[in-house]
């Protein structure tokens, strides 16, 4: 199984999500990120056995945490990734770190 954390986002000129910051973890260590685009980043986590979860920013704790687990959910204008659909703010992935201001 491959297992994926997903640290921030890249937004296009409407604020949709375009690409995700991807990172793989293996035995115990976690790559730096990747840039995704969204479409291929659905067709990696519809593979058997990949999964991924988000990868969030503790500000007072000056470390990454493990968040959410992430789906693919086929809504009316196709798939997106979406964390646990509880209807917080963190259901979308727009609440990770922007990560337009690096590159585009």
């Amino acid at each position: 199984m491959t297992v994926y954390r997903i640290s921030g986002i890249w937004k296009d000129t409407s604020n949709s999500i375009t690409h995700y910051a991807f990172h793989i973890e293996k035995e115990g260590a976690v790559s730096r990120a990747t840039k995704i685009a969204k479409q291929d980043a659905i067709q990696l986590l519809e593979k058997a056995n990949n999964m991924a979860t988000t990868w969030v920013w503790n500000y007072v704790e000056a470390r990454w945490n493990i968040g959410e687990e992430v789906s693919i959910v086929n809504g009316i204008n196709g798939k997106f990734l979406r964390s646990n659909p509880d209807e917080k703010i963190t259901d979308n992935l727009a609440h990770l770190i922007d990560y337009d201001w690096i590159t585009a």
